[in-house]
């Protein structure tokens, strides 16, 4: 069977892959040639990550598909429903790059609370000549310990991201639709595990009240999660972070209300129009920038291309028999 890895896999992914007996094609093709190709070389596998879409047409032009694999979690470049409905197998990776999220989601969160995003900006530019200045206007920050982290979504990731707040000696809330109780456990070098167990609230405005960081770990929503009336309820000098999708904080109003210093920073690894985000986003210096990397680690693609290859592989074994 042949596989198309059309956004790449790991060579971790690709070895096991080949060792099962699939033939792992090189080629990386744009969108628009994508239909042609996968006809052309009778391509049975198709794997994606965030770049390719996968629509209708595509699945009704290409006979051939057996199988379409989303190396991450988010599947909305898939039309999966439709797939399914043509008999073609459509896997994920729901777990694979959780940790590489949930750590930049923290990477952002103590960038702004040591406004590491602007001095390393302004360093290079102004640190010969304005270094003392800085030193003052970048001294007004915060330690992570002690405050409140809130989590939206109490998925694999948002589960990582409770992880480590409570690693950090963070207090801990978690909004989900519905309240839900998980037991999470916390693995350490020596051996040792502890369990925490973390009841989750449906209940915005109490999840709003008194929280100092939120982190945004949901899937794609159709509205906004994040609008005025909740930003108008938030503490003064609220951090923000988003690594979900792009459209689930209106960033319009995320600039009013940093403006109006009651959003003290936050951070985009997401944007509602991506890959051209927005030019006032991009020079506000409240904001710490990431293009859509959550899960583009080493470690995390490696992840990704082993559990995809030991699905396909079980996938085969399965028809085979």
């Amino acid at each position: 069977m042949k596989v198309l890895a059309n956004d790449g896999i790991s060579k971790t992914g690709e070895l096991a892959l080949t060792e099962a007996g699939f033939e792992v094609l090189p080629n990386r093709v744009a969108q628009d040639h994508v239909i042609n190709f996968i006809n052309e070389n009778n391509v049975d596998i198709l794997l994606v990550r965030s770049a390719t879409k996968v629509r209708q047409d595509m699945i009704d032009a290409c006979p051939s598909l057996k199988i379409i694999g989303r190396g991450g979690i988010g599947m909305d470049n898939i039309d999966v429903d439709y797939a399914k409905s043509k008999g073609i197998k459509v896997i994920n990776t729901p777990t694979a790059s959780s940790k590489s999220v949930a750590e930049l989601v923290f990477g952002h969160f103590f960038a702004l609370a040591r406004f590491l995003h602007e001095s390393n900006r302004l360093m290079p530019l102004e640190g010969e000549t304005h270094f003392n200045a800085m030193k003052k206007s970048f001294s007004k920050a915060y330690e992570l310990s002690g405050k409140t982290l809130g989590v939206i979504g109490f998925g694999s990731i948002g589960q990582e991201v409770v992880k480590i707040g409570i690693a950090l000696g963070m207090k801990i809330k978690v909004l989900t639709k519905n309240p839900k109780t998980k037991v999470l456990s916390l693995d350490f070098f020596d051996g040792q595990s502890l369990n925490f167990e973390i009841t989750s609230t449906n209940d915005m405005d109490a999840f709003l009240k008194d929280t100092d960081f939120i982190s945004i770990n949901t899937p794609k929503t159709n509205e906004y999660i994040i609008d005025t009336p909740q930003f108008e309820k938030m503490k003064d000098g609220v951090y923000i972070v988003n690594t979900a999708r792009g459209g689930v904080i209106n960033e319009v109003t995320l600039l009013d209300f940093i403006e109006s210093e009651k959003v003290a920073g936050a951070a985009l690894d997401v944007f509602e129009n991506e890959p051209s985000p927005e030019l006032p986003l991009l020079m506000n210096p409240a904001l710490s920038l990431s293009p859509h990397v959550g899960g583009n680690t080493v470690d995390a693609q490696e992840k990704i291309g082993a559990e995809l290859a030991e699905q396909i592989i079980k996938l085969q074994k399965e028809t085979i028999r």
